[in-house]
C-alpha cells in the first residue's frame, strides 16, 4: 500500500525544517521515505505529526528516554518546580544543585562526591578533561578508536576523526588506541598522560561490552602512573545495564564520572561531572573558574533527583533484569532463525547490540525496523551493529511484540541486501549516515 501524502500541517513543518534547520537531513529522510516529524509521544511510543506512523522506541535517543516518553510523574515533578521557580543563577548558591549533587555522592562510592552540572554530554566531559589537566599539570588525553564523547571543543579531540575532521586540526595531547586492548593502553599511558577517558560501555562503537581484567587493568595502570580514568556514562549509566552504574560490573571505580542523557528525564537538559572529592580543590583559587549559565538549572535540577530515585530502586532494576533476559531469550530465538545475517548478542543489561552479516545491514535494518513500527538506529561508528535501548520502565509484556516486529524486519533486511550489494553499498541506497 501506497504511503498516503503528509497533512499540510506536516508538509509546512518539513519545508520549515529544510529551510532553517537542516536541508541534509530533510533529503535524507525524503529520498528514503522516512518523512517522519514528531507528533505524539508517550510511554514507549513515538507518533508522527499527522498520526500517520507510530513507532515503538528502541533507541530512546541513547538513553535519554529511559524513563519512557513524556513519563507523568517526572512531568509533574518539572510542573510543581515551573511553579515557584526559573533556572536561577550559576553565581550563587542553590538548595536544587545542592540535593541533587547530595543524592548524586549517596549514591555513589564515597571517593565521587563532588558534583558540576551542564546541559550537554560534550560539556560535561569538556570538564572532565579540564579538571583532569589541571589536578596531573599533565596535557595527554587518552581514549578508544570508535567511541564517542560528543562534538564539543575538548569531547570531539577525543573522539573518532570522522566527527573532527571537517573542522579543522586535531587539538593537541589527544591519542586515541583500540577499546580493549591492555597493551596498547600499556603503550599509550606515560608520564605525560593526565587522564584516560572511556565509555564504560562503547554504543556508537557497536556495544562492545569490555571484560572485567580490561577495565581492572586501566584503572591499576591509570594508578600507577598518576593519571586519572574518567568514565562516561552518558548511555550506560542510571540503571541501564541491570545496575545502577555500569562500572558496577567491573569492580573498578573510576575518578571521574560523567552522566547526561537519562538524567534529564527527557524533560530538562542537564549533565553532570562527577568528581573525586579531591579534584575539586582545582576550583579552589577561583570558585568561578569554570561556570555553566544553564548548567544545573534548578527545574531540571528537581527532575534529575526524581530520575536517581526511580532508576536507584530495587523495583526498576529487577525489572530491568527481567527485561534483559526476555530480550535475551527472544534475540537468541532470532539468531537460530536468521543464521547467518543476524550473528550475534552483545548486551549488557538494556545496553544490547545486535551482530549482523557486515557494516551494510546496519543502515538496512534501521530501515526495514522502520517499515516494522521500531525505531532502532545502527552504531555509526560499526554499522555492522544495530543498537537496541528500549525503555527501561517498557512492560514486559511488549518484548514478544517487538521481537515478532524485529523478526518480519530482519526478513525483509535479508531481501533488500542483495540489492544494496548491487547498488555498492548503504552510501547509494541509504545514505550511509544517520
Amino acid at each position: 500500500m501506497p504511503a498516503r501524502p503528509p497533512s499540510e500541517e506536516k508538509r509546512r513543518a518539513i519545508d520549515a525544517f529544510s529551510t532553517h534547520v537542516s536541508s541534509g537531513k530533510a533529503a535524507f529522510y525524503r529520498r528514503h521515505g522516512m518523512d517522519f516529524v514528531m507528533g505524539m509521544r508517550e510511554g514507549p511510543w513515538l507518533g508522527d505529526l499527522d498520526g500517520g506512523k507510530r513507532l515503538y522506541n528502541l533507541h530512546c535517543n541513547g538513553g535519554v528516554f529511559n524513563l519512557g516518553h513524556r513519563n507523568p510523574e517526572l512531568v509533574g515533578v518539572l510542573a510543581a518546580a515551573l511553579a515557584d521557580t526559573d533556572i536561577g543563577n550559576h553565581h550563587l548558591m542553590s538548595r536544587a544543585r545542592a540535593e541533587l549533587a547530595a543524592l548524586l555522592a549517596r549514591l555513589l562510592p564515597p571517593p565521587l562526591s563532588y558534583t558540576v552540572f551542564g546541559v550537554s554530554g560534550g560539556e560535561a566531559v569538556d570538564l572532565a578533561v579540564k579538571v583532569a589537566r589541571a589536578a596531573t599539570r599533565r596535557d595527554g588525553i587518552v581514549s578508544a578508536l570508535g567511541g564517542y564523547h560528543g562534538h564539543t571543543g575538548l569531547a570531539l579531540a577525543a573522539g573518532d576523526e570522522r566527527y573532527r575532521a571537517p573542522f579543522g586540526p586535531l587539538a593537541p595531547g589527544f591519542s586515541q588506541i583500540p577499546f580493549g586492548d591492555l597493551p596498547a593502553m600499556d603503550r599509550a599511558v606515560g608520564g605525560d598522560t593526565a587522564a584516560v577517558l572511556l565509555e564504560t560501555v562503547p554504543a556508537t562503537l557497536g556495544m562492545v561490552v569490555p571484560t572485567p581484567d580490561y577495565l581492572q587493568g586501566v584503572r591499576q595502570l591509570c594508578a600507577a602512573r598518576g593519571a586519572l580514568l574518567v568514565l562516561d556514562e552518558v548511555q550506560a549509566g542510571l540503571g541501564r545495564s541491570g545496575r545502577l552504574w555500569a562500572f558496577e560490573h567491573f569492580g573498578v571505580v573510576p575518578d571521574v564520572l560523567v552522566l547526561g542523557k537519562g538524567l534529564s528525564g527527557g524533560l530538562y537538559p542537564i549533565t553532570a561531572t562527577v568528581l573525586r572529592s579531591d579534584l575539586e580543590a582545582v576550583f579552589h583559587d577561583d570558585p568561578f573558574v569554570h561556570v555553566s549559565t544553564f548548567g544545573g538549572a534548578e527545574p531540571g535540577c528537581r527532575v534529575a533527583r526524581r530520575v536517581l530515585e526511580i532508576s536507584s530502586s530495587p523495583e526498576l532494576l529487577a525489572h530491568v533484569n527481567e527485561l534483559a533476559e526476555a530480550f535475551r531469550a527472544g534475540v537468541s530465538g532470532l539468531i537460530e532463525r536468521h543464521r547467518g545475517f543476524l550473528r550475534g548478542l552483545r548486551q549488557l543489561g538494556l545496553l544490547i547490540g545486535l551482530e549482523l552479516r557486515d557494516e551494510l545491514c546496519g543502515p538496512i535494518l534501521t530501515r526495514t525496523a522502520y517499515d516494522h513500527d521500531l525505531l532502532l538506529v545502527y552504531a555509526n561508528n560499526d554499522p555492522s551493529v544495530c543498537q537496541l535501548l528500549p525503555p527501561l520502565v517498557m512492560p514486559k509484556d511488549d518484548v514478544p511484540w517487538v521481537i515478532e516486529r524485529l523478526d518480519a524486519a530482519l526478513r525483509a533486511a535479508r531481501r533488500l541486501r542483495p540489492v544494496a550489494r548491487l547498488h555498492r553499498g548503504v552510501k547509494t541506497l541509504l545514505g550511509g549516515s544517520r
